[in-house]
């Protein structure tokens, strides 16, 4: 009895509308496997999949910190899918974040009472250039030492959070903060204006929007955006275009470290009002996932980016009124990214069973002497 064995075979024409509705297929698989992984706690799966997807939209409030959740999210990915359809792998935002956050308070914290209002532009653009330095030095060392990008802009996320907390326990601790490890809160004119009373969606909300349309234009209308994604896609055609590759790297994380960096700036600026070790919230590496699902479009990560809010705020729900630990948000991200990348497979690829190929057999046989 012959065995057969499950082979991938790629599909000669993979399905235009699968493509699309891979990360809604994905979302659903993700759904059932959340409620597997209540049922497996002990939980009662549609309480948990109300603190996931209804509590945090059932309210005008709570529809206000949805978005300012997903502003950061958003301007980080809209960075990345830059990079990432240049064939840059920038897996550092995060460090690229922190040091827009420093860079920001470092503005905010020399501002005096009675400051004018313009003090907010320098604030923010201070976050935006120590975004984008962060980011040279891994476009330094792939320039010019050919180091790999993943592993450096990596490795520079723990050197940032070194910065930052040399920073708050050390020279810019608050005097008057209870030895908290914390700057002390920020003028009221360095923060960014809210839209609003009662909530605290900001000005940030409108340059993350602001930001969708100029990726879009820049990806999509100019000859620089359509060198970048050529040179991902065929590097070789880029060459023989006469697309400069350095050019690209460049362009790529310097646009994707200014919008980490800009990120940064606002939250301190914004929600949080002061510099604090808590600042690395994981949304560098979450824009990842944000990106990705988003297809690396502008337009398909606004809905991500709200997506990916909502784990951030459900898993913050289910820890105070489940009794989960608040890892269970990296659960969710890491459930929806492997249900893409599975969703994305089976769209490209599909299953087949066939026999086993028996390993040939050469046997020799002595002649009679």
């Amino acid at each position: 009895m012959s065995k057969v064995m499950l082979k991938l075979e790629a599909r000669p024409q993979p399905s235009q509308v699968w493509s699309y509705a891979s990360p809604l297929l994905a979302l659903v698989c993700t759904v059932v496997i959340g409620v597997i992984l209540f049922s497996l706690l002990g939980k009662d799966p549609v309480k948990g999949l109300m603190v996931f997807f209804w509590e945090p939209i059932k309210t005008t409030y709570a529809l206000g910190e949805l978005v300012v959740k997903a502003t950061p999210l958003l301007l980080i990915a809209l960075g990345l899918a830059v990079c990432f359809r240049s064939n840059v792998w920038n897996i550092g935002a995060e460090g690229q974040y922190i040091l827009g956050a420093i860079g920001a308070s470092g503005v905010a914290l020399m501002a005096e009472p009675g400051t004018g209002a313009w003090i907010v532009l320098p604030v923010v653009m201070a976050g935006v250039l120590a975004g984008m330095a962060w980011a040279g030095l891994t476009a330094v060392l792939r320039d010019r030492f050919n180091a790999n990008e993943i592993l450096v802009s990596l490795m520079l996320v723990y050197v940032a959070m070194q910065v930052l907390g040399y920073l708050v326990f050390g020279p810019w601790k608050d005097p008057h903060g209870y030895n908290f490890p914390q700057t002390q809160t920020f003028e009221a004119v360095t923060r960014i204006p809210r839209l609003m009373d009662g909530s605290r969606v900001n000005v940030g909300v409108i340059v993350a929007l602001l930001g969708v349309a100029a990726v879009w234009v820049f990806l999509f209308r100019t000859r620089a955006g359509f060198a970048l994604q050529v040179g991902g896609l065929a590097p070789a055609a880029a060459r023989y275009a006469g697309f400069s590759s350095r050019r690209a790297l460049w362009t790529a994380l310097l646009v994707s470290g200014g919008l980490s960096g800009l990120a940064g700036a606002l939250e301190v600026a914004g929600p949080i009002g002061q510099l604090t070790p808590y600042v690395p919230a994981g949304y560098g590496f979450a824009a990842i996932i944000v990106a990705f699902v988003g297809r690396l479009h502008p337009v398909g990560m606004v809905f991500s980016a709200l997506l990916m809010s909502m784990f951030y705020i459900g898993g913050e729900l289910a820890q105070s009124r489940l009794g989960l630990p608040k890892s269970l948000t990296g659960v969710f991200q890491g459930l929806l990214l492997f249900s893409l990348l599975a969703c994305d497979t089976l769209v490209n690829y599909r299953l087949r069973w066939q026999p086993r190929v028996p390993a040939a057999v050469t046997t020799t046989t002595e002649g009679a002497h």
